[in-house]
């Protein structure tokens, strides 16, 4: 019976795993702001708390961070009816995988926003965090903030003046900061925008097949 969800459930798990190693990691290792430079001037560590939505986007106060945490639940239950829903049509395995690896980066993000809080004291420019502190979380359940470490400010450089709004400023790419669920959901995506006609052409493929197959038989059925 699992045997046909290897794919999802592999995903799923094998992101989720990663994921909440790093986070836990540099939630215990890092006081809040640390950076680390791992290549050079493009890739670094930066331990920042998402309070909201992924790649550092805010959704405003404590109602809207409970309205996100709550959509977040029932999103990744609506997700995964539908790779369930998907695993029995036969879809294929590489849209299979990719639903797989979106629902694994928004489960992810969702046992930061709901757990957190509860199982973390409050990470700070001095303090690094405790696990299960006696004193008790930084907040309450689905009020936890999302660990965020991976920053590639890979160019930096300036709008030309004669462009409309942003001339003269400066910009960097790619700013925002973000974790391996965020990666995880992004790639998800991208595998899809990159390969649906694949995907859509392969799976109707079979089914064709099946149709011209019943219809030989009908045929031969009724001529004889």
């Amino acid at each position: 019976m699992l045997k046909k969800y290897k794919i999802p459930l592999i995903t799923v798990f094998s992101v989720l795993l990663i994921d909440q190693f790093i986070k836990i990691y540099i939630k215990l290792h890092y006081p809040l702001g640390e950076v680390s430079r791992v290549g050079g001037e493009w890739f670094i560590l930066h331990f920042t708390e998402n309070p909201g939505m992924a790649f550092g986007l805010e959704f405003g106060g404590d109602y809207g961070k409970l309205i996100l945490s709550s959509f977040r639940i029932i999103a990744s239950l609506a997700g995964i009816w539908y790779v369930i829903h998907i695993v029995k049509k036969g879809e294929h395995p590489g849209f299979i995988m990719s639903v797989a690896l979106i629902l694994a980066g928004a489960i992810g993000n969702i046992l930061d926003s709901s757990f957190y809080g509860i199982l973390f004291s409050e990470s700070d420019e001095f303090n690094v965090s405790k696990f299960l502190p006696a004193e008790g979380g930084y907040a309450g359940f689905l009020h936890g903030r999302v660990v965020d470490m991976f920053y590639f400010p890979i160019w930096n450089g300036t709008f030309p003046s004669w462009m409309p709004i942003w001339g003269g400023e400066d910009f960097q790419f790619f700013r925002p900061i973000f974790n391996f669920a965020d990666f995880s959901i992004s790639c998800g995506v991208g595998i899809i925008l990159v390969f649906q006609k694949k995907f859509i052409k392969e799976h109707k493929e079979p089914a064709e097949d099946m149709e011209k197959t019943s219809e030989t038989s009908s045929n031969g059925s009724t001529n004889s």
